[in-house]
């Protein structure tokens, strides 16, 4: 067996294989790695107020992330208050699945021909969305496709603090303006069996 040898006559195998250990040590956080989910895994509750010409707005709101096979799952439900005294409850529910592209999820809202779950289709009227997951941040987003043609972006973006408690940035966009924005605080709730 022949080995690699300096012109001095040692063998320089053991720095060729420290110097492939170290690169493979650099390269191996950037290769095939997908942020987790685990670290917002849990059920918060808190008040987010809205900021939409000058006026303060409350809403109540109610956010669950749970950890599956392909992926998650996040619900979230919100009361808004209207000040008239009524209430709108609005809630969804959304299945997150791992992608081929690190930190990016796709997701399944609906049950295709065959039962399997599949993303929306927006040329429908239906939102897609997609997340990802940067340090703290699950970020989520939604794209509609306007009856006009135009589009509209919704984007959720949901940071933990030092605490584990959520803090909440609620964006929506029609053809590139910003036409809302919400901005909240979410405790994590202590699991109750």
């Amino acid at each position: 067996m022949a080995y690699l040898q300096s012109r001095s006559g040692t063998s320089r195998l053991p720095q060729l294989m420290l110097a492939m250990l170290f690169g493979l040590v650099v390269l191996l956080p950037s290769v095939g790695h997908c942020a987790s989910i685990d670290p917002f895994v849990g059920i918060y509750h808190g008040v987010t107020i809205e900021h939409a010409e000058d006026e303060l707005q409350a809403r109540d709101l109610d956010v669950s992330i749970e950890k599956t096979e392909r992926g998650f799952t996040v619900d979230w439900a919100t009361v808004i208050h209207k000040e008239d005294g009524r209430e709108k409850n609005v809630s969804l529910s959304i299945e997150f699945f791992t992608t081929e592209r690190p930190d990016i999820y796709g997701s399944a809202m609906r049950s295709g021909l065959f039962g399997k779950r599949i993303p929306n289709d927006p040329l429908k009227g239906e939102p897609f969305f997609w997340a990802r997951i940067v340090d703290k941040t699950l970020t989520i987003h939604a794209l509609y496709i306007t009856d006009e043609g135009g589009y509209e972006m919704q984007v959720y973006e949901r940071k933990l603090d030092e605490d584990g408690n959520m803090d909440l940035v609620f964006s929506r966009f029609r053809d590139g303006e910003q036409i809302r924005d919400v901005t909240g605080k979410l405790t994590r709730q202590k699991k109750t069996y």
